[in-house]
Order: C-alpha cells, then sequence, then structure tokens
C-alpha cells in the first residue's frame, strides 16, 4: 500500500484553514494543522489530526519548529494571513513576510513540499492594503521558484484567489445575518454593485482539486461562476431567517469613509483591530468583483456545486444550530 501523503496547513485554526483540515482528513491525507501557541482548536476536534506551532514571524524558530517535527511535507497549503490590521505595516508582516518566511526556511531545510498552494485573495487585483500585500506576495512566490526551481521539476506552486468566501464558522458576513435579524439591511454606495462569492466548501474543493491534478505555476480566480448584485445575498439571508419588514439602509460612500476613520482611530486606541477601517473601506467601495475562472473548469476540471441559494441556506442553519442566531 502507498504512504500516504502528508499535508501541512497554515491558519489551520482559521474559518478555512478548518475545513481545509476537516477535508484532507477525509482524502486520507496525513494532516498536520500549523497554527500559534494562542489560537484555538474549537474547530479542530479532530481524529488524526497532528499538530505543529510555527512562529511565521521568526525564520529561525520557524526552521527550529520543522526540524523537530522531522515530518517531509508532500504539500504545504499556506493559509495563514491576516485580513485586517492596526497598521498596514502589519498586512505586509502577516501575509508577505510571514509566507516569505516560511518558504525560506522550508528551501533552506532542504524540506520544499513537491507542491505549494498559496491563499491568496481577489482582492490581489485590487488596491487596498490587504490586497496589496497579496499580490506582493504572489510576486515574491513566482519570482522565488524562478530563481530557485527554473526547471520546474518537481516544485510546484499553484496561487488560489477566492472572492469573498462565507459558510458556517465565518465572522465578517455572520455580521450581516445578525443585523437583518434586527430587521436592519445595510448597503454601500448608490451606484450598481456587482458582487461575487464563494462557499467555504467550493473553495476547500478547488484547493484539493488543484493538488490533485498537480497544477503548477497558475493563478486562480475562485467563485462560485455567478455575478450577484448587491441586495442578492441579504435577500436569501433575509428568507432563510424567515425576517420580515426589513428596511434597507444604504449608505453614501463619503459616510462610510469617514464612519470607517473613526473606527480605526477607535481601533488603535484599544489594541484591537476593527472589522471597519480605511482599508475595508476600499474592498467595499469597489463596485465590480466579476472574474474569469473559465482555468479553474478548464484546467482543474473543477465546477462549483455550492450556488448562492444553497451555501447561505445552510450557512444560516448552522448560525441556528450553533446559537449564534
Amino acid at each position: 500500500m502507498d504512504a500516504k501523503r502528508t499535508i501541512l496547513i497554515t491558519g489551520a485554526s482559521g474559518f478555512i484553514g478548518s475545513f481545509l483540515c476537516e477535508e484532507a482528513l477525509k482524502r486520507g491525507f496525513d494532516t498536520w494543522a500549523a497554527m500559534r501557541r494562542t489560537s484555538s482548536k474549537k474547530w479542530l476536534q479532530l481524529p488524526d489530526l497532528k499538530f505543529i506551532e510555527l512562529n511565521l514571524t521568526n525564520k529561525e524558530l520557524l526552521k527550529q519548529a520543522l526540524q523537530n517535527a522531522n515530518v517531509k511535507f508532500d504539500i504545504v497549503v499556506h493559509a495563514a494571513g491576516a485580513t485586517k490590521c492596526l497598521k498596514k505595516e502589519d498586512f505586509d508582516l502577516h501575509n508577505f513576510q510571514c509566507t516569505k518566511n516560511l518558504v525560506e526556511a522550508l528551501a533552506e531545510l532542504d524540506m520544499m513540499p513537491s507542491q505549494l498552494v498559496y491563499m491568496s485573495s481577489l482582492s490581489a487585483i485590487y488596491g487596498s492594503e490587504y490586497g496589496n500585500s497579496k499580490l506582493k506576495t504572489e510576486e515574491w512566490i513566482k519570482n522565488f521558484y524562478k530563481e530557485k526551481f527554473p526547471d520546474k521539476i518537481g516544485k510546484k506552486w499553484v496561487i488560489m484567489r477566492p472572492t469573498g468566501v462565507y459558510g458556517p464558522r465565518e465572522k465578517d458576513y455572520f455580521l450581516m445575518a445578525k443585523s437583518i435579524k434586527q430587521h436592519v439591511d445595510f448597503a454601500v454606495g448608490f451606484e450598481p454593485q456587482l458582487l461575487t462569492f464563494v462557499y467555504v466548501r467550493d473553495l476547500v474543493d478547488a484547493v484539493f482539486a488543484a493538488i490533485e491534478k498537480e497544477a503548477n505555476g497558475q493563478t486562480f480566480n475562485v467563485t462560485d461562476g455567478e455575478v450577484y448584485s448587491s441586495r442578492t445575498f441579504s435577500d436569501l439571508i433575509q428568507k432563510e431567517l424567515g425576517v420580515k419588514g426589513v428596511v434597507h439602509i444604504t449608505s453614501p460612500l463619503w459616510f462610510l469613509r469617514m464612519i470607517s476613520t473613526c473606527c480605526e482611530s477607535f481601533s488603535k486606541l484599544t489594541g484591537k483591530p476593527s472589522t471597519l477601517n480605511r482599508d475595508k473601506y476600499k474592498i467595499m467601495a469597489q463596485r465590480d468583483w466579476t472574474c474569469d475562472i473559465s482555468p479553474l473548469k478548464e484546467i482543474l476540471n473543477f465546477t462549483p456545486q455550492w450556488q448562492l441559494e444553497r451555501g447561505v441556506k445552510e450557512t444560516i442553519e448552522w448560525y441556528k444550530k450553533e446559537n449564534w442566531i
């Protein structure tokens, strides 16, 4: 019998990371969850899941931990990162420098996996600090592999660019559901907005499609393949919650910008990153989130299975079951 392939998943305690761990175990991988000492294992109570503590901000400590584990990882899915930070420099630290530390540590220890899957974001196309840090990391990965492994033999990389990811355990879209439960729905900007979404299970399946197909040197946009208006998501939430009489409030962009600035200033006083800040404003103000997912279908032979109506239904059911709402 062939030996199990070994996979390392960073950011394992997070929303997407926990689903990646579940699926890896389901597919028979020897699965290692990388996380910080302070991270919660709430969603990682999984038989056979192994843990490794990695400090991605310090390359020497990182190398020491990898050496002590004494494991050769066949696949590394790097899903760790930051979506909100107190300072723009923190995006560079957590999204770029930490990725650089991880890849360089693996290379210096002669532990490079046969394939690296980097979890980027569709925001890399646009000009937010978060998106810029993802784009910078993408370019560094491409250049690193071009320089270190010019023949591409045995060392593969692939970049996944999901759009807005929703589903059980996710907390930002949950705020929308919580607001609608209180009969209020907030929208941003009066100009029509074209939105795309991907259910977390579709994203995870797309990642494993890239692994099974041994994709190399490619960047894949990941959505459910549809384009939605700004009201579609909230209307589906309202339907699944059975809420009547929702007041729809549309905020002018200038007002959202002002509120975002205030929230960011307050977060600096408290020392806790705010969900709403000036960088998040840039993302929310973007009016067109459409993209091409034909490479996902043609190269990976992957077809999204979770359209928005189905995904929202399961998400709301989970919120209710877990008493989130």
